[in-house]
């Protein structure tokens, strides 16, 4: 049975996979339109930016739940969980094999074109960007994975723990840990970026 478009739309992830696993393309597109963008950004934050990179990321990720749909046991863990944890073992990968890139600066922020309706704000609003996702790649590969995925993400301590394969406790340690090199980075422009630190750890 194929389920209608729009209705795919509501449904669950999980949901989505198993329609998927019985033939269903409208559920594969719509959970593909629904995960792609968020495995994508997740990626960026983790390789510093590199977008072709990330794209890849997001596109291996995408083939890898598609092969394991058949087989997939709805309620055992959340699709969102798998597709971040895939993402997060290929960036590390990525990591590993590549020499360290040179970090974004407020310099790499691109120039907006002359004249354009809030071109002004266009410019802080990737100067920003730049200057976080510069702040975000001096961080330990684990400690930026937590932040990340808690911060930027708005995941739970416990989502974060079954991607990262760690307990909660780890989740909370290197959280808070994250949270304090990112202020120490980012020193000096909290106001001009909009950071404000919260004062909780997790």
């Amino acid at each position: 049975m194929t389920m209608a478009f729009d209705a795919a739309g509501e449904a669950s992830d999980e949901a989505l996979m198993v329609l998927y696993a019985n033939g269903d393309r409208h559920a594969a597109l719509a959970l593909t339109r629904r995960i792609t963008p968020r495995v994508l950004a997740y990626a960026a934050r983790l390789l510093s930016g590199d977008r072709a990179e990330a794209e890849d990321v997001a596109q291996e990720t995408m083939l890898r739940l598609w092969k394991i749909a058949p087989e997939w046991r709805q309620g055992e863990t959340k699709v969102t969980t798998w597709a971040y944890r895939v993402a997060t073992n290929l960036c590390i990968d990525r990591q590993r094999s590549r020499h360290r890139k040179p970090q974004m600066t407020l310099e790499d922020a691109p120039e907006p074109t002359d004249g354009a309706p809030g071109a002004e704000d266009r410019l802080q609003d990737s100067g920003r960007m730049a200057a976080l996702q510069a702040a975000l790649s001096e961080l330990p590969d684990r400690q930026r994975q937590a932040v990340v995925l808690r911060h930027l993400e708005g995941m739970t301590n416990p989502e974060i723990a079954a991607i990262m394969e760690i307990g909660t406790e780890a989740v909370e340690s290197l959280t808070a840990r994250g949270k304090r090199a990112l202020a120490a980075n980012l020193s000096g422009r909290k106001a001009a970026l909009g950071y404000e630190d919260d004062g909780h750890a997790g």
